[in-house]
């Protein structure tokens, strides 16, 4: 199952700092610190959702803190869909919705970027509907099986 090497996400390197900045511009945050706190939020959540290969191959494109933030979450056995990830991350957080789409939107916006295009078609495959948004993609329909 594991022969085959896996695509080096080097070219996609960034520091953890380089991270926050991103995030900070991306989310137009004041401080650092808060760039950090939501960062370090949607990575918890997000671990909380994201399992399998996809998981493992995130991990190994984000800085190292940030990986560990992603990967400590013990994933849970419901999936949200991406408007429930979201109500989740608020009612976790104590922000509004709005606050938590916002911090969303800002971290996998830089997410999305580190983890290139073809992880990131692989993650949102694994992911129920509404993340492509939360990554700053367009929503496509899924193909609906022949009945």
């Amino acid at each position: 199952m594991y022969d085959q090497p896996r695509s080096s996400p080097a070219h996609h390197a960034m520091t953890f700092d380089q991270m926050l900045e991103r995030v900070r511009y991306e989310g137009a945050y004041p401080t650092r610190e808060r760039a950090a706190e939501a960062v370090h939020h949607v990575l918890a959540a997000l671990g909380r959702q994201l399992t399998g290969d996809e998981r493992v191959d995130l991990a190994q494109c984000l800085p190292i803190q940030a990986a560990l933030t992603l990967t400590a979450q013990i994933p849970d056995t419901q999936h949200l869909t991406g408007w429930g990830f979201v109500k989740d991350l608020a009612a976790r957080t104590g922000a509004t919705p709005a606050t938590a789409r916002w911090d969303t939107g800002a971290v996998l916006t830089v997410v999305a970027r580190l983890a290139g295009p073809d992880l990131l078609a692989r993650i949102l495959r694994r992911l129920p509907d509404g993340y492509a948004l939360l990554f700053g993609q367009a929503e496509l329909r899924r193909p609906q099986p022949a009945a």
